[in-house]
């Protein structure tokens, strides 16, 4: 059996469709679908339900995706294992959208130049959907806004970063903060979110009930619609703000109570510690 076959397969599961599962992989439809034939004519059984355009797994198909997901990752530890240095093959990190665009990217550049034979692979997210990839075990480690609640023992934490919250303001303004978000339209940081959770402690703490014009877990998209003009908004002072602080402005709290935590999340037993080693050095080289 072929294993890129699997991993196939288990694309079009995660995806739900033919056709994404082919940009994905970088194959065309026909080729996934012929995969898919081939597996299913070795195994004797149907693993897809075809409805429309959508793709669903069989029961079958459900009941033999975590094996089928532990051979592809074995298969994918092979490189490694003949590396001494154990800093050969693929490393899936997971990252929030404002550390895709601040952290990571200098720390890839480090990252590859202390391990050319290591491969990252990113995948954006939600801390809260990252934070489950990774207890799932899709993803080895995950850059994220540290959960509201006390981590498990199989997984460990290293602090990358604190934010502290700030408000912000298309024009420079003689009212207080409190006095500008009870008179201006207030862009919400996402109170469901991990981040989001911050300023709406701020706000309970100064009694302040805004009327938000949107909730948005995109922190880059409310800086935008500040320095539009069309409201003001609180948020973490995040890594690569730079880019847009001068187009707004930026008023800070001067309170860390209200700071949001960024955490590289790993489980403490790896397949990869070297890797994660080296994952973890370059981060914090880059906060230096």
């Amino acid at each position: 059996m072929d294993t890129r076959y699997l991993k196939s397969l288990i694309t079009v599961v995660e995806c739900g469709s033919i056709a994404h599962a082919a940009r994905v992989e970088g194959l065309t439809a026909a080729a996934i679908s012929q995969r898919i034939l081939a597996l299913e004519r070795q195994l004797g059984f149907e693993l897809l339900s075809r409805v429309g355009h959508a793709a669903k797994p069989t029961q079958a198909c459900l009941g033999l995706l975590p094996r089928a997901k532990r051979i592809v990752r074995e298969i994918a530890l092979l490189a490694g294992d003949a590396d001494e240095g154990g800093l050969t093959g693929q490393l899936r990190i997971g990252a929030i959208s404002t550390v895709l665009t601040g952290l990571l990217p200098g720390a890839l550049r480090a990252l590859t130049e202390l391990a050319p034979g290591l491969t990252p692979v990113i995948v954006p997210g939600t801390s809260r959907a990252l934070y489950q990839s990774l207890l799932s075990g899709e993803i080895d480690a995950a850059i994220l806004v540290v959960p509201p609640f006390e981590l498990p023992k199989a997984l460990q934490a290293v602090s990358l970063r604190k934010e502290p919250l700030v408000f912000l303001s298309k024009e420079k303004s003689s009212d207080s903060i409190p006095a500008q978000l009870k008179t201006q339209p207030y862009i919400r940081y996402d109170p469901d979110s991990w981040g989001g959770r911050h300023a709406e402690h701020y706000l309970a703490d100064n009694g302040l009930l805004p009327t938000p014009l949107v909730d948005l877990d995109a922190l880059e998209t409310i800086a935008m619609l500040v320095t539009e003009g069309l409201g003001v908004s609180l948020v973490p002072y995040w890594s690569g703000f730079e880019h847009w602080g001068h187009k707004c402005v930026v008023t800070p709290l001067g309170n860390d109570h209200y700071d949001r935590e960024i955490a590289l999340i790993s489980h403490v037993q790896t397949d990869r510690p070297k890797m994660m080693g080296a994952l973890s050095k370059v981060l914090s080289l880059a906060q230096a």
